[in-house]
């Protein structure tokens, strides 16, 4: 995958989520998330594991980033659940070693947070498959840093863009890195329909003070 195509990605796997109603945006009609939050957008990445053409463009589009950006990287190790799989498929393209990493320790066992074999100082790229505010993908890169890996950075499907999200990354100093976001879905919306021109400045206006949103 060339620059210019990793480029126009953002809108490629946008289009992609919204055809296979991976996303789903709803300005005017909010859904309600776990945490009670009003939200116009509806995102579960996993439906991308049951279509052949849009997770190989995704494990393509995570390859060509790590060849460009972590041309050293050692390994790539998913977070529990949504990144398994996708870090399992760019592992074998890449011809690396794949780790996966849970929320937390198990309560059994050897009571692994990492399963995969790893030594220290090899260096790591985490793969996500979603960034909102960067709470779990974060927790998960700072327990493959504990366990003595090089944390090189964290590629995801789709951000929110939340800034409180880049911000916590850019604290960590964990590059971020993602495929398409919150703006290029607003963008590919807009050009394939799903949503008015009208709808735009409210869809925007979400990621700056989600809190606020539908009060």
């Amino acid at each position: 995958m060339t620059t210019n195509n990793l480029e126009q990605l953002p809108q490629q796997i946008a289009g992609s989520l919204l055809t296979i109603g991976a996303v789903a945006l709803r300005p005017n009609e909010p859904f309600t998330w776990s945490s009670g939050m009003k939200s116009p957008i509806y995102c579960d990445n996993r439906l991308t594991m049951s279509y052949p053409n849009v997770r190989d463009v995704i494990a393509e589009g995570f390859a060509a980033v790590i060849r460009e950006r972590f041309p050293d990287c050692e390994a790539v190790a998913g977070i529990a659940t949504g990144g398994i799989p996708h870090a399992a498929w760019v592992a074998q393209k890449l011809n690396l070693p794949m780790l996966y990493v849970r929320d937390k320790a198990k309560g059994h066992g050897k009571t692994n947070q990492i399963e995969g074999h790893f030594t220290p100082g090899q260096k790591v790229v985490l793969i996500e498959d979603l960034v909102s505010t960067g709470g779990s993908s974060l927790k998960a890169a700072v327990a493959v840093r504990e366990a003595g890996c090089v944390v090189q950075g964290t590629v995801a499907i789709f951000t929110y863009e939340f800034p409180q999200a880049a911000q916590a990354f850019a604290e960590q100093e964990i590059p971020l890195f993602t495929l398409s976001n919150y703006s290029a879905l607003i963008e590919t919306a807009l050009e394939l329909g799903k949503i008015e021109e009208a709808d735009v400045a409210l869809l925007r206006s979400w990621k700056e003070d989600p809190q606020a949103f539908g009060k």
